[in-house]
């Protein structure tokens, strides 16, 4: 069965969720719609990176996943499908594309499928749902647009090296007030060489073990791991991290390695 999923920034209020679902099976009525999430921050490119960046490859080849955040028409923004690690792809070409991928995308179309005015102020149940249908429905790239060489590039928030510590950020917080940085395992790895560390964080707190699991500290207790992004996470045992840490986006952490 075809399969589109949606990750975009509609929530679950407004009828926006509803039209862009009934537009979709409109024209493929078998098709599996799975959603990602439609709770994305309204504009919040970088959130909705990390979250399909992180989720797309549980999805079998082909899957298509339909993109909504910042979608309303500019004259200065393209409407692209993608296809990369066997998967296909469509959003606007506003950066997010750039923060998803670890490597080149294997064929890139601007669509050229023409917007319905009556949908001008949005487009995501119109020129989108039609090139995802498409797709879904086995159909060729090359039919829904004109290929194109490169995507909007927007660069994540990198760690910092410096002798033996790295410097790092929150970038993201989940649903359960989780605290993910953008200190990966690969990295943790590579720089830890077998050392003891100590994670420094807001308010002078320190952690200086690394588990594997959530319920290895008791509860309420703090504790670090690599969770499922494998992404250096900061977490509270069944607590709100972010809030009782009083850690938020963007705020710095510190691995020193000794």
């Amino acid at each position: 069965m075809a399969i589109i999923t949606l990750t975009t920034d509609l929530g679950d209020k407004d009828i926006y969720q509803a039209a862009l679902k009934g537009s979709i099976l409109k024209l493929l009525p078998a098709v599996n719609i799975v959603d990602i999430t439609n709770s994305v921050a309204a504009f919040n490119v970088q959130q909705a990176a990390f979250i399909l960046k992180n989720s797309f490859y549980y999805f079998p080849d082909n899957t298509v996943h339909l993109i909504g955040i910042d979608t309303v028409y500019s004259a200065d923004t393209k409407y692209l499908a993608i296809r990369y690690r066997n998967h296909f792809f469509v959003g606007a070409d506003n950066g997010i594309f750039s923060l998803m991928f670890d490597d080149e995308p294997v064929e890139i179309v601007e669509i050229t499928i023409m917007q319905d005015l009556k949908f001008l102020h949005f487009p995501l149940a119109d020129i989108f749902v039609k090139a995802a249908c498409h797709l879904a429905n086995g159909g060729n790239l090359k039919e829904i647009g004109i290929p194109v060489n490169g995507i909007e590039k927007k660069m994540n928030l990198q760690p910092v090296i410096e002798k033996n510590l790295i410097k790092g950020a929150v970038i993201y917080i989940d649903s359960f007030q989780n605290v993910i940085t953008n200190i990966t395992k690969d990295l943790f790895n590579k720089e830890q060489q077998g050392r003891r560390f100590v994670l420094y964080f807001k308010r002078n707190e320190t952690i200086n073990h690394l588990s594997w699991h959530y319920n290895e500290v008791p509860e309420g207790e703090k504790l670090c791991l690599f969770g499922i992004s494998d992404h250096l996470e900061i977490a509270i045992n069944k607590g709100n991290a972010s809030g009782l840490l009083g850690l938020n986006l963007g705020d710095s952490v510190i691995i020193d390695f000794q």
